[in-house]
């Protein structure tokens, strides 16, 4: 049986956030502060190069000890020997993907909705990433969710819940209280001039609601 990570911080990239500084650099000063969970995302990205950076990715996240996940693409996962994958409502279904990376690999899911978290919890996913909390300005077709909506999911939840959209270090908080495990955090973390600091800063709130 697997191991589940911390989800407390778990940070996805998105090189839109980073304002001409390099995508390794960002996440080296977020895994310093304090990250415990890295997801690569590169939807603009080349099979190529999607795999040449993860394997840096993956280099760096071992000597941190925290888990790379990789955004929607199984072969980059496998290729690299990442922890897992997060799958969208467009992607592979999970139960699919699972046949294919077998039981060992994390599969996480996106769930904007009661519905949708219960059919990923049946299909056999590990975690589940729920949003927009706070709205997006990374995926404009997503629904606010509120922090409402993401207390009911956790409540009836019986997977790992981690609460993403808009999410920063002012609202970090809420996230938790609302009963999720962890924030998937973008431009929170990755726009922000001092990266290493605002990670220091959620992983401080972090901890009230360390278990």
């Amino acid at each position: 049986m697997k191991a589940q990570p911390d989800y407390s911080i778990y940070l996805v990239t998105d090189d839109g956030c980073l304002q001409g500084r390099s995508l390794i650099d960002c996440v080296h000063e977020a895994l310093e502060g304090g990250v415990t969970l890295v997801q690569y995302r590169a939807k603009t990205a080349s099979s190529a190069e999607m795999y040449a950076e993860a394997l840096q990715l993956k280099a760096l996240c071992d000597s941190f000890k925290v888990p790379l996940i990789i955004n929607d693409r199984l072969d980059i996962a496998m290729a690299v020997g990442a922890a897992g994958v997060h799958l969208g409502q467009d992607d592979l279904p999970c139960a699919a993907a699972r046949k294919i990376l077998g039981e060992d690999y994390i599969i996480g899911v996106s769930a904007h909705n009661p519905a949708e978290a219960k059919a990923a919890l049946q299909s056999g996913a590990d975690y589940l990433g729920c949003g927009a909390v706070f709205g997006t300005a990374t995926k404009a077709d997503v629904k606010k969710l509120g922090t409402d909506g993401l207390a009911a999911i956790c409540k009836a939840k019986g997977l790992p819940v981690v609460g993403i959209g808009g999410v920063t270090a002012d609202n970090y908080r809420e996230v938790r209280a609302a009963g999720a495990d962890g924030a998937a955090i973008v431009s929170g973390i990755l726009a922000q001039p001092d990266i290493n600091a605002t990670v220091r800063a959620i992983a401080k709130v972090s901890q009230e609601f360390a278990k």
